[in-house]
């Protein structure tokens, strides 16, 4: 697909993140590109025939691609706020709930004690208001050289990039305003890191999210083991990725360098999701069963609303699942948005709910089991 052949390159910079993180001696000396092979989609509708990705998209007279319309008017909100002077609505804004999708989150109230927890979640993620966001997540700060990726923003620990909602909810806040005199204020954002891992050999991540999607953003929600580690031989796990408000997810494995015998390392189904790109909560799931006393091997799946998209052998020589911990970011701009910059505005990261469970969240082991069997692998990138 010319998608990926058009992100190539990107995507050999952007693993080149997991040595920066690591404070690494040396990073792996630059490979050459490998072609791509081709790239279906597996969930929903599909983009038009032939999207040309790397070009402006026409004016509306001219054609549209999905979600065009909708991304112009929000294109347009966000050019309302002045340069440089505009402040981001408080944190306590109220956002929607998401549509019915099984129980209700079982979170700490704001005003009362906490809930009993649901049967069978050994971990749900509290986003308490009067709590902070660094007693269940680390910060990252900084812009760390681009993060290998060449890209724009700073991360930081300020409430204006990340915090709780009135009503239960985490946000993570990406705030465009290139006019502001100060390099590190000109695009600021929010990584966090989970303190909670995984922590069992089978189990079942899932959660509910809002994905800013406009051109230069790229959110994502993703798995590496705790530090320090090795990358890219210990693992990455990318659950939801998406970036230049197309509309596709991308669920990606990783455990190899970026040369053309290691292809086969990394593995990806891009997923078009109706509705995402006028800002439709989205359910993800991530299950996995490991078994540590047979060298590791086990099995991953991917979920997207429910359905399997994505399906996968854990890699031998990986870290075991139990170590890796739970990733929140939004990047600007760089390599993988293929050089596009966001407007000025705000682009906002909602989590509506975050937990583990003893099992798949839609008919438990049994139907993990047919999944796998039935669903596709990744491709090659």
């Amino acid at each position: 697909m010319p998608f990926f052949d058009s992100i190539k390159a990107g995507f050999k910079d952007l693993k080149a993140e997991g040595q920066k993180l690591m404070g690494s001696s040396s990073d792996p000396p630059p490979q050459q590109p490998y072609p791509q092979q081709q790239q279906g989609y597996y969930y929903g509708q599909p983009p038009p025939p032939q999207p040309q990705y790397n070009r402006p998209p026409p004016p509306p007279s001219q054609g549209s691609y999905p979600g065009q319309q909708a991304q112009a008017q929000r294109q347009q909100t966000y050019s309302n706020y002045p340069p440089p002077t505009f402040s981001p609505p408080p944190p306590q804004q109220q956002y929607g709930a998401p549509p019915p999708q099984g129980p209700p989150p079982q979170f700490a109230s704001a005003t009362g004690p906490p809930q009993q927890p649901i049967q069978g979640v050994y971990w749900s993620a509290r986003f308490d208001p009067n709590s902070a966001v660094s007693q269940e997540w680390e910060e990252k700060q900084g812009n760390n050289n681009g993060w290998g990726n060449n890209e724009l923003q700073h991360y930081t620990n300020q409430r204006e990039n990340s915090f709780f909602t009135g009503n239960n909810l985490l946000v993570l806040r990406a705030i465009s305003n290139p006019s502001h005199p100060d390099p590190a204020q000109k695009y600021t954002s929010a990584r966090l890191v989970s303190r909670q891992r995984l922590a069992r050999p089978r189990g079942s991540l899932v959660a509910t999210l809002t994905l800013p999607s406009a051109p230069g953003i790229w959110p994502a929600f993703w798995l590496l083991p705790y530090e320090p580690f090795t990358w890219p031989t210990d693992g990455e796990i990318d659950i939801a990725e998406t970036w230049n408000g197309d509309g596709i997810n991308h669920s990606c494995l990783h455990w190899g360098q970026f040369t053309p015998e290691d292809n086969w390392k990394h593995r990806v189904v891009g997923s078009f999701i109706p509705g995402m790109q006028q800002g439709r909560p989205v359910r993800f799931e991530f299950a996995w069963d490991q078994n540590e006393q047979a060298g590791g091997q086990g099995r991953m799946v991917w979920y997207i609303d429910g359905r399997p998209v994505m399906k996968a052998s854990i890699p031998q020589g990986t870290r075991k699942m139990a170590d890796f911990n739970i990733l929140l970011n939004i990047a600007m701009g760089g390599n993988v948005t293929q050089g596009k910059t966001p407007a000025q505005g705000v682009y906002d990261f909602v989590v509506y709910d975050m937990k583990m469970l003893d099992q798949p969240e839609n008919g438990g082991w049994q139907k993990f089991d047919h999944d796998f069997h039935t669903t596709r692998e990744g491709d090659t990138m």
